[in-house]
């Protein structure tokens, strides 16, 4: 009876775990969608509000390692318990530097309503959608053991290292037209990095569920489309000057 009642409080304190990682999500979704309508809005009081709850992830992931740290050291669980915990705190940890990173992008977005605008910026949306949609995803993979759903998602990075690419270039392009576009577009480019590195904490939470329910890790190259260190924007010629007397 003893052993039935230690078993059932140990799926308590899974489900407990499963549940508090559930709920860091939704503030990591949150503070992601946020912080892209404070660029797309230039709003700089809804940048602030993304900064101040930022230290609600902080206390979640002090949450979850707390619980984690505790059941590994009174449960010593085994197999997929283990397997539980362990991804419990891999998930924490992306789901908290996801919030750094929408931290990061409102913080900019405050300085980039200062300034003029500049057309690039309307990517800055697609971006965060697709961010946003894999975040769903993987969550969702998550709560459901869905490892079809977690790779789907795992596919869709590079399709994000794409738009950070073609963004990457107009940028540059646009900055070379006029140098008074250096300033916005630096903190566009700025932006647009911890967009894409928010994917990437994305990506590793699928590789996380993956092993989470299949026990293996996720085979084959990580899908990488950013090309953005390879590319080149030439300038334009010079225009010939005239002949001399």
């Amino acid at each position: 009876m003893a052993a039935e009642h230690t078993v059932k409080a140990f799926e308590q304190e899974l489900r407990r775990l499963s549940n508090l990682i559930s709920q860091m999500g939704g503030v990591a979704e949150a503070q992601v969608e946020a912080a892209v309508q404070a660029v797309a809005r230039r709003d700089v009081d809804l940048a602030g509000r993304v900064l101040q709850a930022d230290s609600q992830l902080d206390e979640y992931e002090r949450q979850i390692e707390q619980e984690a740290v505790r059941m590994l050291a009174l449960r010593q669980p085994m197999g997929v318990d283990l397997r539980e915990v362990l991804a419990a705190l891999k998930i924490s940890a992306d789901l908290e530097r996801t919030g750094d990173y929408a931290a990061n992008s409102a913080k900019r977005s405050i300085a980039l309503a200062q300034l003029p605008a500049v057309r690039p910026a309307s990517a800055i949306p697609r971006m965060g959608r697709l961010v946003q949609e894999m975040l769903k995803d993987v969550l969702d993979a998550y709560v459901d053991r869905d490892v079809e759903k977690a790779v789907a998602a795992w596919h869709r990075d590079e399709e994000l290292d794409d738009l950070y690419t073609s963004l990457f270039r107009e940028v540059l392009t646009y900055m070379m037209e006029d140098p008074r576009n250096i300033t916005p577009c630096t903190h566009l480019l700025f932006i647009a990095k911890n967009l894409e590195r928010a994917g990437d904490h994305a990506t590793n939470i699928a590789e996380t569920v993956h092993f989470l329910v299949v026990g293996q890790p996720l085979t084959g190259a990580r899908p990488k489309g950013d090309k953005s260190s390879f590319a080149v924007v030439a300038p334009e010629p010079a225009a010939d000057l005239p002949a001399g007397p």
